[in-house]
């Protein structure tokens, strides 16, 4: 059975940092790409950051570029997201996804997740 659970979110203020963790169980992460998403209040959930399984490539939405970086660590079958210089409007629930291509653009949609975990919040504000 595939699992991920999220962890780590919280409240922060602007310019604060957060690391998210997303532990997985029920298959390995360098054979599936892996991906963030965020949904906030009265918006579509929308992706984040993806990577992929097959050369670790990371694809980030234009809003956090620069701030934000995924990394996976395939021993302790856990991938991150680490949250620099936040911003108000990245509050939302974080949700870690597996996804059904290996790479390239597609993959960081909605469209593309097989499985969900349960979200974490995370809060920006002063």
């Amino acid at each position: 059975q595939v699992q991920l659970v999220e962890s780590g979110g919280g409240l922060a203020q602007p310019g604060g940092s957060l690391r998210l963790s997303c532990a997985t169980a029920g298959f390995a992460l360098d054979y599936y790409a892996i991906g963030w998403f965020r949904q906030a209040p009265g918006k579509v959930r929308e992706g984040v950051s993806c990577m992929s399984s097959r050369d670790g490539k990371a694809y980030y939405e234009d809003s956090v570029k620069g701030r934000f970086t995924i990394s996976r660590d395939d021993a302790k079958s856990t991938v991150y997201l680490q949250m620099n210089n936040l911003k108000p409007e990245d509050t939302a629930v974080y949700y870690c996804a597996k996804l059904r291509y290996a790479g390239g653009q597609e993959m960081c949609t909605v469209a593309a997740a097989q499985s969900w975990g349960q979200g974490t919040q995370v809060t920006v504000s002063s």
